[in-house]
């Protein structure tokens, strides 16, 4: 699989990076540590030490160094060889450490591979989550045994809540709703109104909890390569959207490998029912949200994964539905923006 390197990634929430311990995380294929010094800046490094390829996350911290636990080379958090603690301390030309740029943004930390300047004002916006208040749920995550092309394909086409999550965050009624689909440069929105439905069971208890129809709105926004953001509500029939109820769901996704992704996830509600401002509310919509995407996407999405493995290429022509605009527009995007990094047109014109 071709990543996108000149774009930010989700490496983990910020709060999971602890001083003084080194952070390992595979991201894009690459092992990577992180450490948070007790004074400075979060860095990272490639998780490889230069001399036997070692895992420096398998060493330890010492004041302003990282040593590594195999033959105890010394390096400080700009990368640089420090120490050769052997008999003629000559440090090799070669032993830096590769660094990535770092920004803390959002309750996150994001990370950049590629070759063109870093730019922090790329970083998607995720400002919901920086609410330090009482509407924020639980800073969730999990790893996926699938590519993360499958888990963007399922959160752009809503209409499986109907199935696969029914009672919860869908229900059968709900499936009429047509798709819509919007295009700001290279974001898009992905848009469906169910209108005078029974209330989805989480948005029941979050709204008057009386079982009455509902307008239902999903808007899912993507940036690319993987980060989405979901604005979801109800509200009485025929209401404007602001009478009801709902949250921003975040889901940020980052590829470990071509299989495997790390999956980030969290809410922010508004105005919610009074009965249901509790922080025990706040937990069980968390818990909710975790058994829908652990327990119920990812089996199917791993078993999906697992079939299209097994399945020679020419066989794996698939049948698109009306719901699957969103699932189309995402991957032509990424595969421009892929092939324009892999050929700029300057290197193009050298190599012609």
């Amino acid at each position: 699989m071709d990543f996108l390197l000149n774009a930010w990634y989700f490496a983990a929430w910020s709060a999971d990076i602890k001083q003084g311990t080194p952070f390992t995380r595979t991201l894009l294929n690459r092992p990577l540590v992180f450490i948070r010094p007790e004074n400075g800046a979060l860095v990272a490094f490639d998780d490889r030490c230069p001399h036997r390829a070692s895992p420096l996350s398998m060493g330890r911290l010492e004041g302003g160094r990282i040593v590594c636990g195999y033959h105890g080379l010394e390096f400080d958090f700009t990368g640089a060889c420090v120490r050769n603690p052997h008999p003629s301390g000559r440090i090799p030309p070669g032993a830096r450490l590769r660094s990535y740029p770092i920004v803390e943004r959002h309750s996150g930390v994001w990370i950049w591979f590629g070759e063109r300047a870093a730019d922090p004002s790329l970083i998607p916006d995720f400002s919901r989550l920086d609410d330090t208040g009482t509407s924020v749920t639980r800073r969730d995550y999990i790893v996926m045994d699938a590519s993360y092309e499958l888990i963007v394909d399922n959160l752009l086409d809503c209409s499986h809540t109907s199935f696969l999550h029914d009672g919860i965050l869908g229900n059968e009624p709900m499936i009429a709703a047509p798709t819509e689909i919007t295009q700001s440069g290279n974001t898009i929105n992905v848009i469906r109104y169910a209108r005078k439905v029974p209330p989805p069971g989480m948005f029941d208890m979050l709204f008057r909890q009386d079982g009455a129809p509902v307008d239902c709105w999903t808007d899912f926004r993507w940036d690319p390569p993987s980060c989405l953001l979901l604005d979801v509500g109800v509200t009485a029939p025929g209401r404007p959207k602001q009478e009801g109820t709902g949250l921003f769901g975040t889901h940020i996704l980052t590829p470990e490998t071509a299989r495997t992704t790390h999956y980030h996830f969290a809410a922010t509600l508004w105005n919610i029912h009074a009965k249901s401002q509790t922080a025990e509310m706040r937990e069980k919509i968390s818990d909710l949200r975790r058994f829908a995407f652990e327990k119920q996407d990812q089996p199917m999405i791993v078993a999906q994964q697992r079939i299209i493995d097994m399945t020679p290429p020419n066989q794996l022509e698939r049948v698109m539905l009306e719901t699957d605009l969103g699932v189309v527009r995402w991957r032509r995007i990424m595969e421009k923006l892929i092939a324009a990094e892999r050929h700029p047109p300057d290197r193009i014109g050298a190599e012609a």
